[in-house]
């Protein structure tokens, strides 16, 4: 990895209620890297990118940014700026007075304000719009101001708060792709947070997914997606079914009674995994994962049905399968072994490597 442009170390933040927001967190992100934090809520995500944007004060760590300690440094001297997830647009002035807001304060010359602006009008798309106020604009221009305003300044470090949560799902799609092209194009050094997983899976160089104020697993999207660490990835990204019971024998074994088979031997409590997308209907090989139950619910999620199947007591397995494709009240379903994953129980982490297996009726 190249000498990190943001360095983050060992940083730990409790509220004054005892409330411990983030718990020792250690990670670097490159120059030109677009490092996304995910998480769900009050995982400690937000509270990490105000601490690097110098909006929260850690108990305790270290933040660089440029090689330089800014763990105690003003916001406006970290050489980073800030998209907000609301806008924080002022109404009454035009968007261009918005995006050079920054460069007034900082009393750069009218003239190379109006440059740089413009500059950026043109990348963003919005020339066309500097004459408007907010009022006038859509969620999309006002988040394309937003991200403009935070450009102006040339920053070493952008950094994304939830920027695409207010939009609507059809213009959050687009917004991805326009970021992640205007990412390529710029080369900048991003640090986004979201609680979408789509939006991390399909933004990022890397993925950092945290949980109660700690790293959970941090790496490629391929990597987090294809071989999540502990089961809390593997569901929070991709909502992988898991199931619980104690290997005996080469079997799975749930309230008493077997619900897996599972070659290769090992012993204790697990959770063998799958998601939903590499189950199929039908009976696998032997080495395939196989599982039987009686469908309780199907989801119409346009080209795809989702089946949910109950397999045992308490134990739901989802399956998407084609949504014209016509199933009985009871259905098999099979999935190679290389989409098999398998988590101890206690520690909720990967066991490696994961073992292949069938899953079905009780013996």
């Amino acid at each position: 990895m190249d000498t990190p442009i943001v360095r983050v170390d060992d940083i730990r933040k409790v509220f004054p209620d005892g409330t411990v927001a983030l718990g020792g967190v250690t990670v670097d992100c490159a120059p030109g890297e677009l490092l996304v934090l995910v998480g769900p809520s009050g995982c400690g995500k937000t509270t990490l990118l105000r601490s690097i944007a110098g909006l929260e004060t850690p108990t305790g760590g270290r933040i660089e940014v440029g090689g330089v300690d800014v763990t105690r440094e003003a916001p406006q001297r970290r050489g980073v700026a800030m998209v907000f997830q609301h806008y924080a647009l002022y109404p009454d002035k035009t968007v261009r007075d918005n995006i050079e807001f920054p460069l007034r304060m900082a009393r750069v010359p009218r003239t190379e304000r109006n440059r740089r602006s413009d500059e950026v009008a043109h990348l963003l798309q919005i020339g066309e719009l500097m004459g408007r106020r907010p009022a006038q604009l859509s969620g999309g221009q006002k988040q394309r101001v937003g991200i403009g305003r935070a450009l102006v300044r040339g920053p070493k470090v952008l950094l994304m708060d939830e920027p695409l949560s207010n939009l609507d799902a059809k213009l959050r799609v687009e917004m991805r792709a326009e970021l992640r092209a205007l990412h390529q194009a710029l080369g900048t050094t991003i640090v986004y947070v979201t609680h979408d997983q789509v939006e991390a899976l399909t933004l990022a160089d890397r993925v950092c997914v945290l949980r109660d104020g700690r790293i959970e697993q941090l790496d490629t999207p391929e990597a987090v997606f294809g071989a999540p660490s502990t089961a809390f990835v593997a569901t929070f990204l991709g909502g992988m079914n898991l199931l619980r019971g104690t290997l005996v024998d080469g079997h799975l074994v749930r309230d008493g009674s077997t619900v897996a088979r599972v070659p290769g031997g090992g012993s204790g409590e697990v959770d063998v995994g799958c998601r939903p997308d590499a189950l199929r209907l039908g009976v696998g090989g032997d080495d395939a994962l196989t599982v039987t139950g009686e469908v309780v619910l199907r989801e119409m999620l346009g080209t795809q049905s989702q089946l949910h199947v109950k397999v045992a007591d308490g134990l739901i397995v989802r399956a998407l399968v084609p949504v014209d494709l016509p199933t009985e009240r009871t259905v098999t379903l099979w999935a190679p072994p290389a989409d098999v994953h398998l988590f101890d129980a206690d520690s909720g982490t990967r066991r490696a490597p994961a073992p292949t297996f069938s899953v079905g009726a009780p013996a």
